[in-house]
């Protein structure tokens, strides 16, 4: 886990380390953790903005484990700690950026820097969301990312990302906050995401909403 969390600044000035090593830090926590089902549009936990993590614990550790087995169990590249019903501010991720780098890390109570114009370089590919399963749409999201939080220990880091990694990284910060991608469509295009979802099949596990 220690590797995960490499950085060399207390600051955060410099960013994690996060593509060392990635098959045997995400097996470690998969071996360790127990995967649970995967939260649907709908659950009220996913609507509303998470609780900050404070307690830098065992707990955490066993918390962060648990979303690597259920990110791997799901076939997904990142998952926020309230789609698998937990109201806490951390998110995994195991994702390639558009040149095929594996990054794999954890976030605690993310926060996106705010691009200056001339990084604001649109992408809007197609994104989907375990937590809305079998549909995807176009989003318009920048190409660009700077994340800032903490790691497991409650150390500050800082992550960036570009392409699909960008698009990751944004995407599971806005899941702590309450938003999900289909809540930034047109009225339309959420409509045809839910059809889409209501004629698919997850192929994991999912939990009901009663």
């Amino acid at each position: 886990m220690s590797q995960q969390q490499e950085t060399r600044s207390e600051t955060a000035d410099e960013f994690v380390v996060d593509t060392e090593d990635c098959a045997e830090r995400e097996a470690a926590h998969v071996a360790r953790g127990t995967a649970h089902p995967v939260t649907v549009v709908g659950n009220p936990v996913l609507h509303r903005e998470c609780k900050d993590v404070t307690e830098f614990d065992d707990g955490l550790a066993r918390l962060i484990d648990d979303m690597f087995a259920s990110q791997r169990a799901a076939e997904g590249v990142g998952l926020a700690a309230n789609q698998i019903g937990v109201d806490l501010k951390v998110f995994v991720y195991d994702c390639p950026d558009d040149d095929g780098v594996r990054h794999v890390g954890v976030v605690c109570n993310p926060v996106l820097d705010e691009l200056p114009a001339d990084r604001r370089v649109l992408d809007d590919s197609n994104e989907g969301c375990l937590s809305v399963p079998t549909a995807y749409a176009p989003l318009a999201r920048p190409d660009y990312a700077v994340v800032r939080g903490q790691d497991a220990e409650g150390k500050p880091i800082a992550v960036r990302g570009s392409g699909y990694f960008a698009r990751c990284l944004q995407h599971e910060t806005d899941h702590l906050y309450g938003y999900l991608y289909i809540d930034r469509l047109s009225k339309r295009e959420r409509k045809d995401a839910l059809q889409q979802m209501a004629e698919g099949t997850p192929r994991y596990e999912t939990v009901p909403n009663d």
